[in-house]
């Protein structure tokens, strides 16, 4: 074996290194396809850190006071899985040899409800680094409400690792400045400075100082110069962050990316397999037989099943210290113990708020406002916050307590209210790693046009399944006087084409309410909850049931002429436009579709019921058509951007009126009764019944 010198850790230590080393290298190999560079500089840092620091329990993966582990340079993935490998979990030689094909459980960058161990998505660059972030604040957050003197129940750190690429990401720039502001003591990354990326050296792109950088932000910045071989170093750096609690700590590690291999040092080692005559000196140099691949010593998997035997007695002892709070604190335990399990408090949805005609017309954020307000007084798992916009998304309840670090007497750390900051991207990076912890249901609010500097977090919490709440006021060219630039006349349509992603947009006080209510009970689903500034009427037939459907008939007629199909602040417009066809003679249906994605799962019946054939559909809607030809046969928005001016004015310009409205559907009408066709739902296709 290699006798490179390990500071005060043993040669048992290098072996398990260079075990990870020569595995990363046969992991890509096989697949030829991957990354093996990062994951051989990194593999000290990796055994340092699980062996000595760690604590989890490979047999139950998701206890929650777990420490959590993020990589965030998710190309590196096969380190992750090595580890989880070794360390016990239910990743087998046979799923690193399976590394990035169909089906398996080790896929080409770690996706969250795959491989067990795996706390969070990561591969899009910065995302992890900023969950991070999130699994940190959570973490904080759970421990200031139940920890009691005597009882430090939930007092976890998150581990990640970040890499260049990561902090060149804007948005890890976001949630790490917010990261130092809040004090993050529990949060400690460990950043592979080995110079390269995909382009190469980051000499051509990459030349700031990122200590200086850090210290700046407030967190607490050490350095390890021999990343490659002083496990001693990493050991002591490790521990020294995990002294500081008033701080969050970045050690800056010096890295060969792909150690031990002929491209070491280069950016040939970053995103390509290790030719054959590479590894065989590889495994030569560290000692192992070039013949064999994913070979572990016996010794290695001894020294990690030691590691595995002290997780679970960890745990076991946090076991018992929770039976003695239990005893002790039977209320908050039950409380703490229903929100891991994931359970909702019961009849928590009859504090949903209902509306009748004779009930105001307001806009619907502040419908929004009043039902957070109902939610947040029986929910104690609900937090959130907004970008900068908390007076115009009115999302701050009363008498809610601001999330800070208790020395800055803005608030504690009990606190459930997010001060983001103009960070749309870091807050929905951060609300993903809130819900990725645990025991909370987290919202981040900004104006929906905004909601698209956010687009690769928001489409993180939907791949990761995680339950995310993005509260978008101002949702249409019904704010009027900011004009285009601020008016989301296309956001809609790329937001609907997300999967497993719901976007909501109420036309009403019941609608609001069931937009909340289903996206609180959708446990693995995120939810963009579109709201109006201008004001919306009570609605005469809504119901928080009827809605919950995603789209539902809010006027009725026997053998109608034509179906109006609407969404928010369009749907009262179009109830004057039937009124104006009837006393054309033209008799007109109306459906209200707050979600097209919640409107899919209900059976064909129903949606063959609220969308049936006979006659036209057309629908209304203040954004761009595109999407809706799945649900009407003629589509009446807006063709290009918006405009700047007073809301109606705004609205009167591109015929979203009334008038408007009913001159378009008299045509359609006209239309299709000179072709003299059948006219079939537009939820009819060949293709319905081939499963995919």
């Amino acid at each position: 074996m290699s006798t490179t010198s390990t500071g005060s850790l043993g040669n048992q230590d290098l072996v398990a290194v260079n075990t990870i080393r020569a595995l990363a290298a046969d992991v890509v190999a096989k697949a030829n396809s991957g990354h093996p560079g990062a994951p051989m500089g990194l593999a000290p840092a990796a055994h340092v850190l699980w062996t000595r620091f760690m604590q989890f329990n490979a047999k139950n993966p998701k206890w929650i006071n777990r420490d959590r582990f993020v990589l965030s340079n998710g190309h590196a993935c096969a380190l992750q899985y090595i580890m989880l490998h070794l360390s016990g979990y239910a990743v087998s030689m046979d799923d690193l040899k399976q590394f990035r094909q169909v089906d398996s459980i080790t896929p080409g960058h770690p996706e969250n409800g795959v491989t067990p161990g795996i706390e969070v998505t990561t591969g899009p660059l910065g995302q992890g680094i900023s969950n991070a972030v999130g699994l940190a604040i959570a973490q904080a957050h759970m421990g200031a409400v139940y920890n009691k003197d005597g009882f430090d129940l939930i007092n976890n750190h998150t581990f990640v690792f970040v890499g260049d690429g990561c902090l060149q990401e804007g948005v890890a720039s976001e949630a790490c400045s917010l990261a130092g502001h809040l004090k993050l003591g529990n949060l400690i990354a460990i950043y592979d400075d080995n110079k390269i990326t995909i382009d190469g050296d980051t000499a051509v792109s990459f030349t700031e100082d990122v200590e200086m950088r850090f210290r700046s932000y407030g967190w607490n910045v050490l350095h390890v110069e021999k990343g490659d071989v002083d496990f001693a170093a990493i050991e002591g750096a490790i521990s020294e962050a995990k002294s500081n609690p008033s701080a969050p700590t970045i050690i800056n590690l010096k890295t060969t990316i792909g150690f031990g291999s002929l491209k070491a040092g280069g950016h040939d080692v970053h995103g390509a397999p290790l030719k054959k005559d590479d590894i065989v000196q590889l495994k030569t140099k560290f000692g192992f037989n070039p013949e064999e691949s994913f070979a572990v010593p016996s010794g290695t998997y001894d020294l990690y099943h030691k590691v595995a035997e002290k997780g679970a007695k960890i745990e076991a002892e946090w076991n018992d210290l929770f039976k003695a709070y239990s005893d002790k604190y039977p209320t908050e335990a039950a409380e703490l113990q229903r929100r891991i399990d994931g359970r909702l408090p019961e009849g928590w949805e009859k504090a949903l708020p209902t509306y009748t005609t004779s009930d105001p017309a307001v806009g619907s954020r502040k419908l929004s406002e009043t039902t957070i307000s109902k939610l947040a007084e029986i929910l104690p798992e609900l937090v959130g916050g907004s970008a900068d916009l908390t007076g115009s998304n009115l999302t701050r309840w009363k008498g809610a307590e601001d999330f800070q670090h208790p020395s800055t007497g803005l608030g504690s750390y009990k606190g459930r209210y997010f001060r983001f900051g103009v960070r749309e991207h870091g807050m929905t990076a951060i609300c993903n790693g809130l819900a990725a912890y645990g025991g909370i249901i987290p919202f981040g609010a900004t104006f929906l046009n905004f909601v698209s500097y956010a687009a690769g977090a928001v489409r993180l919490s939907a791949l990761s399944h995680l339950r995310v709440l993005n509260v978008a006021t101002h949702d249409s060219i019904g704010l009027g006087e900011d004009g285009p630039t601020h008016q989301p006349v296309e956001t809609a349509a790329w937001l609907r084409a997300v999967p497993n992603l719901a976007f909501w947009r109420p036309a009403d006080g019941n609608e609001t309410s069931a937009s909340y209510l289903v996206a609180i009970l959708s446990q693995h689903t995120p939810s963009v909850l579109a709201f109006s500034r201008q004001n919306l009427p009570q609605l005469a037939n809504s119901t928080i049931e009827k809605a919950t459907k995603g789209a539902y008939v809010l006027e009725e007629v026997a053998n109608a002429d034509v179906t109006l199909i609407s969404t928010g602040s369009e749907v009262p417009l179009c109830l004057e436009a039937l009124q104006q066809l009837k006393e054309q003679g033209i008799k007109a249906r109306l459906v209200s579709m707050p979600c097209m994605e919640v409107f899919n799962t209900q059976s064909r019946e129903y949606k063959l019921s609220v969308i049936p054939s006979g006659a036209p559909v057309m629908s209304v809607e203040a954004y761009s058509t595109f999407g809706w030809g799945a649900y009407s046969h003629e589509h009446f928005g807006l063709k290009a951007w918006g405009a700047s001016g007073p809301y109606d004015k705004v609205y009167a310009k591109f015929g979203l009126t009334p008038d408007g409205i009913a001159k378009r559907a008299a045509k359609v009408v006209d239309f299709y009764k000179k072709r003299g066709q059948p006219v079939f739902s537009p939820l009819i296709s060949a293709l319905d019944e081939i499963s995919e």
